[in-house]
Order: C-alpha cells, then sequence, then structure tokens
C-alpha cells in the first residue's frame, strides 16, 4: 500500500499523509458502517483519493498529470479483483522500495532506518532500539534521507544486475533487522511472525536474484534456522522458555534442514562473511539432539570469530555468554562485567539479565537479584517481564 503510494508521487512525505488520512477516515466510518469486505483495498483506494485532493489543493494538478494517471490506472486494476492485485504488486513493490531506500548516495544507517520506517512499518523508537540509539537521532536520519532522495531525484526502481552488489550490504541490514525486530517486539505475544515472514519472504526474493551471493544465503538460512524454534519459546501457559529448557521436538526441522542445506551453498561459495557465521552458530544449535550435546566451545570460537568481523559490545556479549557455557559462568562472567564497565550496553536489557543469571549460578544472590532489576528497568515485552520477574523472585526466595 504504502510502497506503491511512494513510488507512484514519487515524494515519502505525501505517501505517508495520504495512508494516514485514509486511516482517519476508517476510524470515523467503520464503526459506523461497518467493516468493508477487504480492508486493505479500502484503505488503498481512500488514500489515493486523499493523494489527489491534496495535490488538487495545492494547484498542481498539471504538473502531477502522469502521476495522477497512474493513480487512476492502479485504481482500476484494483478494482478488477483487489486481493489478487495486491499479492501480484507487493512484491515488485517492496523490492523496488528496498533498493531505492539502499541506494549507495545515503549513508548506510540512513538506507537502513528508511527501510526499516517505511518498508518494515517500525516506529521511530522500534528503530531507535535496534539500532541502539536514541529516537531524535532516528528522526533525524530519516529527515537526511528522504531530503536526499527528493533533492538527488533517485529513481524508484530495482537497479540492473550489475549494480545491485553495491546496495547488497544495506538491502541485507534491513532485512535482518526487520526479523530481528520480530523478536524484539513490545507485543504480548513475543514474536511478531508478520516481520519475521516477511523478512524470510524477502530474503528468498533476494537470493534468487543473487543466487551467487553467500552473505544472502547466510541471511536467509540464519533467518531459517532461528524461526524454526519458535513454537518452542513459550511454555503452554504463555511462559517465557530458554534455548536450554525447549521441548526440541517442538523445532521446525523441516526448516532446520532447509536452513542447513542454504548455509552449505554459501559456504561453497568460500567468501566467508558475518551472516555466515551467524548462521553456523544457529545451525550448532539447531542440530544438537539435546542441550547438554551443544558444542559450545565451537560457538564461542564462532563468536570469536564474528568479532573480528563486526566488533562491537554486543558480539562480545555473545561470545561472553558461550564462554560462561563452555568454561564455567565465572569465566562469562569477567567478561560480561568488562563489557559492562564500558558503559556502552548499560540501556540493553539483555546485558544484565546475562549478568544476572551467572551471578546467579555462582550463588551470589543479592547481586544477582539487583541486575535482574535492572533488567526488568529495561524489559519493553510483557513476556520478557514476566520472565524476569520469575527469576528474580526465584532467587529472593533462595533454596
Amino acid at each position: 500500500m504504502l510502497a506503491t503510494l511512494i513510488r507512484v508521487l514519487g515524494d515519502f512525505d505525501r505517501a505517508e499523509e495520504a495512508v494516514q488520512d485514509a486511516f482517519a477516515v476508517a476510524m470515523e466510518r467503520w464503526p459506523r458502517d461497518g467493516l468493508p469486505d477487504n480492508p486493505g483495498a479500502w484503505i488503498t483506494r481512500t488514500a489515493r483519493n486523499k493523494a489527489i485532493d491534496r495535490i488538487r489543493r495545492e494547484r498542481t494538478l498539471r504538473a502531477k498529470t502522469e502521476v495522477l494517471a497512474e493513480l487512476q490506472r492502479i485504481g482500476v486494476m484494483a478494482t478488477e479483483d483487489p486481493q489478487e492485485r495486491e499479492v501480484q504488486e507487493i512484491p515488485d513493490d517492496r523490492l523496488r522500495l528496498i533498493f531505492t531506500c539502499c541506494h549507495p548516495a545515503l549513508a548506510l544507517d540512513a538506507r537502513v532506518a528508511l527501510t526499516l520506517r517505511t518498508l518494515g512499518g517500525l516506529s521511530t523508537r522500534e528503530i531507535a532500539r535496534a539500532f541502539l540509539v536514541s529516537e531524535p537521532t532516528v528522526a533525524q536520519r530519516l529527515v537526511r534521507a528522504k531530503r536526499k532522495i527528493r533533492d538527488a531525484g533517485i529513481p524508484y526502481r530495482v537497479p540492473p544486475l550489475d549494480l545491485l552488489p553495491e546496495r547488497l550490504s544495506g538491502v541485507l541490514a534491513v532485512l535482518y533487522l526487520v526479523f530481528n525486530e520480530g523478536y524484539s517486539s513490545t507485543a504480548a505475544e513475543l514474536v511478531r511472525t508478520d516481520l519475521c515472514d516477511e523478512a524470510i519472504r524477502l530474503g528468498r526474493v533476494l537470493v534468487a536474484l543473487m543466487p551467487n551471493e553467500p552473505e544472502g544465503l547466510g541471511l536467509l538460512a540464519l533467518m531459517l534456522l532461528h524461526h524454526a524454534r519458535r513454537a518452542a519459546r513459550l511454555s503452554p501457559k504463555g511462559e517465557l522458555v530458554l534455548l536450554e529448557d525447549q521441548d526440541r521436538s517442538a523445532w521446525d526441522h523441516d526448516m532446520i534442514d532447509q536452513g542447513v542445506a542454504t548455509l552449505d551453498r554459501a559456504m561453497a561459495l568460500r567468501r566467508p562473511g558475518p551472516y555466515q557465521v551467524q548462521a553456523a552458530i544457529a545451525s550448532l544449535h539447531g542440530e544438537a539432539p539435546r542441550p547438554e550435546d551443544t558444542d559450545w566451545p565451537q560457538i564461542a570460537a564462532l563468536y570469536a570469530s564474528l568479532a573480528r568481523m563486526t566488533p562491537g559490545p554486543v558480539v562480545d556479549l555473545n561470545r561472553a555468554v558461550a564462554v560462561a557455557m563452555a568454561d564455567g559462568p565465572a569465566v562469562g562472567l569477567h567478561l560480561i562485567d568488562r563489557i559492562a564497565a564500558s558503559g556502552e550496553l548499560d540501556g540493553y536489557h539483555l546485558l544484565h539479565s546475562a549478568r544476572a543469571d551467572l551471578l546467579r549460578r555462582l550463588g551470589r544472590r543479592e547481586e544477582s537479584i539487583a541486575a535482574y532489576r535492572r533488567a526488568l528497568e529495561l524489559t519493553t515485552n510483557p513476556v520478557e517481564r514476566a520472565y524476569l520477574e520469575r527469576r528474580t523472585n526465584e532467587v529472593g526466595a533462595g533454596p
């Protein structure tokens, strides 16, 4: 919906305003008149009409004749079979939008933020959380990116095949963050499967378009291997279940097989990269029949390789957790304390929850409770909050 209007109007802000106007009309009319047969087509049609009204009001009708003709064409085609039309258009429109937003003229962080906003539908707050930066910083990135696209006249089209590689890093970063946001949601259901499924679908499209790009294959493998465990993440009561406690029979083993096969294809190209390393880590988890069979020393070694490729405190934190599993909680805690001392991840709840768990295993109850409480202050997902509250109470209750 939004992608189509952006492509036609050539203006992010105008398209967003039209969609917002359409939703405002829906809020007024649907409670009174009832839900339309095809809400998506209704919103698209209303947004198109609102865009036309805005163009007319601004007295730029003559300059926008071609835009209006294209909008009318879309409207006529949509009325023939709205649902079929939407299915046919969305993949091309979204792919076009991804590659537009990931134009090399834009800074990488701006490419990713803009695409997450327009394609993923993420809020400024959600994007800020994904980047571990402030909301004003993200807002400025979005403003600058839109201005750059408008002023530079960047076209809304998928570039020729020979130009795709220069945009690949941005596209992969977008898909990775959209998928991760599916598992970082503030929603009560913990996992937003719509975001995860869409990231995987677009990953498949990208792999079909660029079959010899190992990092594209690596990212698709990573998403498949991770998403294969989704059904075991919650108990029947809706409580969070950690990886080591999950019912592995509930994992989607067909999806795991797909992920491993996709990773094999990537590795056969002999151009290793960070997404392939992360997929290799996920494969070691996915192929271990029991928690105690997990090859933690190999996982720790892979995180060390990943840290050399893409250094950063989050990678260091993951490596520290793996080291704790391989060499004991005291060794892992020493590494986590060094990360905590830097202050870079002080606002990251997973740092404090990981530290709390290691302190719990070492019997340092008071410190563990304090770390759990700090994690609670930073956690927005209700399922994760319930888990942390339960852990805090268990540690406080003692043996």
